[in-house]
């Protein structure tokens, strides 16, 4: 990402880069390491992305958005709200009701969190990006205090009733993040 970011220019198309990581711990930039509670033996990666400590493993989306925030004429505040809106908006074509918090970036199911934000901007760019629990298990999560909220509880999709194939939700999440993200530029 660091290298497509610092490679790009402003006739680089903007990115969306889906993967699914195996067990994880990232750290963000303004990670503090006592917000790591148990690591067990997951492995724990320094992450030059925003935020505190989060879990990533098998059953959860994560989608990297390498956009230029200076050609599309927005800031990092709007595009954390693109990117919980298109979270919110794919949660509720599955009858999943979330909302975001100003306060602490991310989606949420009542004050349960299911989806975690964070980005590094760079010449103007936008990289990193979200995660959306699916069907994962989320036993990690307490070992660590998510985004570096003590006592902060997680929840997937599946543990709120949806059984939809994840296939299907990646795409409707796909979908909804270009709607949101759109401009006169077009995501590849």
């Amino acid at each position: 990402m660091r290298a497509f970011t610092d490679e790009r220019n402003d006739a680089t198309a903007d990115e969306l880069w889906v993967v699914e990581h195996p067990p994880v711990y990232t750290l963000g930039q303004a990670g503090k390491r006592e917000h790591i509670l148990n690591s067990g033996n997951i492995e724990i990666i320094e992450s030059d992305r925003g935020g505190q400590v989060t879990y990533h493993g098998p059953g959860q989306v994560v989608v990297y958005t390498l956009f230029n925030l200076r050609r599309a004429g927005i800031g990092i505040r709007e595009m954390v709200e693109r990117l919980e809106k298109a979270v919110i908006d794919t949660l509720a074509e599955f009858a999943i009701e979330a909302h975001g918090r100003r306060d602490a970036p991310g989606v949420y199911v009542g004050e349960q969190k299911i989806a975690a934000l964070g980005l590094r901007v760079r010449r103007g760019c936008a990289y990193h990006g979200l995660s959306l629990n699916i069907n994962m298990d989320l036993r990690p999560f307490q070992g660590i205090n998510p985004c570096g909220y003590a006592g902060l509880e997680v929840t997937s999709m599946q543990q709120l009733g949806c059984d939809q194939p994840q296939r299907l939700i990646v795409d409707s999440l796909l979908q909804s993040l270009i709607r949101h993200l759109e401009t006169a530029d077009t995501l590849s």
